[in-house]
């Protein structure tokens, strides 16, 4: 009799060590579980990123295209000129790294050049051609000396910016060979963009 009381004993013994386990083993899992897919939610690469560029409303052709201050081109090395007349976009860059992107509208009937340039030595405030019936503000020569240019959005003879011109910036190809862009970024590009840069345009 006693040998049966202890061999049951004993059963309910390893019974309950048993299941102590597979409970701790079922808790750890499941926490390990929770924590893996805690750690899975704030990895970065499933945190979506924020655009800086400025939504395309209104008078946005006026302002600069990103929202975030534009870069000091003295703390980088070979800066070089990216044009993308398939996107729409000029993109300032070091070396392959995209410093920052600017709305453009390159040349109708793809009259804008493709290759390579250079930044020319001819730039300025302003200008106006009376045959168009329009001119632009703060241009830079990068091809031909004075021929193909980057420039503001158009302004009419007044000069006053035309919001229907300025509201394709980035959207189409609109003017008649050079890479039009915002007045703030043509601005900015006309007083911070060198001489020589290497321009790159497909």
């Amino acid at each position: 009799m006693k040998k049966w009381t202890i061999l049951v004993l004993s059963m309910i013994g390893i019974g309950i060590v048993i299941g102590g386990y597979h409970s701790l083993v079922t808790s750890h899992t499941s926490s390990a579980s929770a924590q893996h897919l805690s750690v899975k939610k704030s990895h970065p690469n499933h945190v979506q990123q924020k655009s800086s560029m400025r939504p395309m409303t209104g008078d946005y052709y006026l302002k600069s295209s990103e929202k975030k201050p534009y870069v000091d081109l003295k703390k980088y090395q070979h800066v070089n000129v990216l044009v993308s007349i398939a996107k729409q976009r000029v993109y300032i860059r070091s070396n392959q790294k995209v410093l920052y992107t600017m709305y453009s509208s390159t040349g109708k009937n793809d009259t804008t050049p493709r290759g390579q340039y250079h930044i020319q030595g001819e730039r300025g405030q302003h200008f106006y051609n009376a045959s168009s019936d329009e001119g632009a503000n703060y241009w830079v020569s990068w091809k031909d000396h004075g021929i193909y240019l980057f420039h503001s959005v158009p302004v009419d003879h007044t000069g006053h910016y035309i919001a229907a011109e300025g509201q394709q910036l980035g959207k189409k190809a609109a003017s008649h060979g050079c890479v039009r862009l915002s007045v703030s970024d043509a601005k900015w590009f006309y007083e911070n963009i060198p001489e020589n840069t290497e321009v790159t345009i497909r």
